[in-house]
């Protein structure tokens, strides 16, 4: 490895799940800003649906989403009352009655909704909008607090894929991320989840995790692999205990280095691409039957901040604490605080805090690293001629690339930029060079790799 490759390996970046990131959303962005929003949308065009429930059984110390650990109910149903408000606001403010083609339940633990919540918000969404026939209905999953007849819910709702967190089955990393899981109790329920009908399975795995190893990488994807998932995330653990108090608890000694890190994505990667997987963008992989894997082949692959997706809507409408949407006009991001937010929506306001107008420039940027990220590769010339530009709009970032050229993570030809297998997972350092943002403010991102 080279000195410049090692540099780039530690460089902090963003995940590129949007673009401006969220860090640099501003409170110029209201709820009467978002209103407006909504109401311009176009009936024609479906959208999809973000429902976020930030509440767990026991934290996880590897986990970087916005929740909360609770032993009574009584704060859930009171989340649930104020989830039902913000969807009937939304449905008000819409321009008629959209169809909805992706709905993604995200957390925390959505399954710490009891099934009869969970049935009324998904018997209201059947009520306020247009589901299609065709529609994806995801929930992430929790193996350790779901059970057969929880499972039944999801189903007779019309759940119809399940992201399983998994991240590692060596019990000694489990114990370091205070996340015992054992394989047995992964296969009981994902085997129940087809029982119930919900046979498309998504595995999420990490790397990067204290005191794990090759070895306990490897050995996850095996298991993993015997227990047939449709897609698979490999994602790399984001150490920021400055934004997180809870990974205090993970020593940084305990933690794999630069170097250890990318052996283990490389290693990942290979054996699941010899297992019979397609690597789709930075870190997931699918089945070659998956509707993921026909994205990237008809060149409809899309990203968002639930990472990469077949859906294709112009407006992605976050629901619930914490939430970002995305619309055509820019990003709207509800309060972080459940108090706030259930104050806000049970008194008929919207709960948006701060977000981001997009600019032609922001756009433009958008674009290429959207690009980049799922394809890996793009076409300056086509993309900055839909704004009116030419490429020497990047002659900075031209420049800037040559580096990335030398050490053979690029090749450019003419306008054409294409990450190179060796390079495939330092994607989000060449995005990098795209952000104007990044250099601003004082946001904090996790390493390259």
């Amino acid at each position: 490895m080279t000195k410049a490759i090692g540099e780039l390996i530690s460089k902090s970046v963003p995940r590129y799940t949007s673009y401006p990131t969220a860090p640099h959303f501003s409170p110029n962005v209201t709820g009467q800003i978002y209103k407006s929003w909504l109401q311009a949308l176009d009936p024609q065009k479906p959208l999809s649906l973000y429902i976020h429930v930030p509440f767990c059984h026991k934290m996880c110390w590897y986990c970087g989403c916005h929740t909360k650990v609770v032993a009574r109910y009584d704060p859930i149903s009171k989340y649930a009352k104020a989830l039902r408000a913000e969807i009937k606001m939304l449905a008000d403010a819409l321009p008629g009655k959209f169809k909805v083609s992706h709905i993604h339940w995200g957390g925390g633990t959505p399954t710490m909704l009891s099934a009869a919540d969970f049935s009324e918000i998904m018997g209201l969404i059947k009520d306020l909008f247009l589901i299609t026939e065709e529609a994806e209905l995801a929930v992430e999953i929790d193996p350790r607090t779901v059970d057969v007849q929880k499972i039944k819910a999801l189903a007779a709702s019309g759940i119809n894929r399940a992201s399983l967190g998994v991240q590692d089955f060596n019990p000694k990393v489990q114990e370091a991320i205070n996340r015992v899981q054992p394989y047995e109790l992964t296969k009981e329920v994902t085997e129940n989840f087809r029982a119930a009908g919900i046979e498309n399975i998504n595995f999420d795995l990490m790397y990067g995790l204290p005191q794990q190893t090759v070895s306990d990488v490897l050995n996850t994807v095996d298991l993993s692999h015997k227990l047939r998932p449709d897609r698979i995330a490999l994602f790399g653990y984001a150490h920021v205990p400055w934004m997180k108090s809870h990974m205090k608890m993970i020593r940084d000694e305990e933690l794999p280095d630069s170097d250890a890190r990318l052996q283990q994505t490389a290693a990942a990667a290979a054996r699941l691409l010899a297992l019979g997987y397609r690597q789709i963008g930075l870190d997931h992989f699918a089945r070659v039957d998956d509707t993921l894997a026909a994205a990237l082949e008809g060149g409809t692959l899309n990203r968002n901040f639930q990472g990469y997706t077949t859906d294709t809507a112009e407006a992605l409408l976050g629901i619930g604490a914490s939430s970002i949407g995305r619309l055509p006009q820019g990003y709207v991001q509800n309060v972080v605080s459940m108090r706030s937010y259930e104050d806000d929506v049970l008194a008929g306001h919207f709960p948006v805090v701060k977000g981001v107008r997009l600019s032609d420039d922001d756009r433009l940027r958008g674009l290429i690293i959207e690009r980049l990220m799922c394809n890996l590769k793009v076409d300056l010339d086509a993309a900055t001629r839909q704004f009116g530009v030419d490429c020497s709009y990047f002659s900075d970032e031209m420049n800037n690339l040559q580096a990335f050229e030398k050490e053979g993570i690029i090749s450019i030809d003419g306008s054409h930029i294409a990450v190179q297998p060796a390079g495939r997972m330092l994607v989000r350092a060449v995005c990098a060079v795209f952000d104007v943002y990044l250099n601003q403010g004082l946001a904090q991102h996790s390493k390259a790799v």
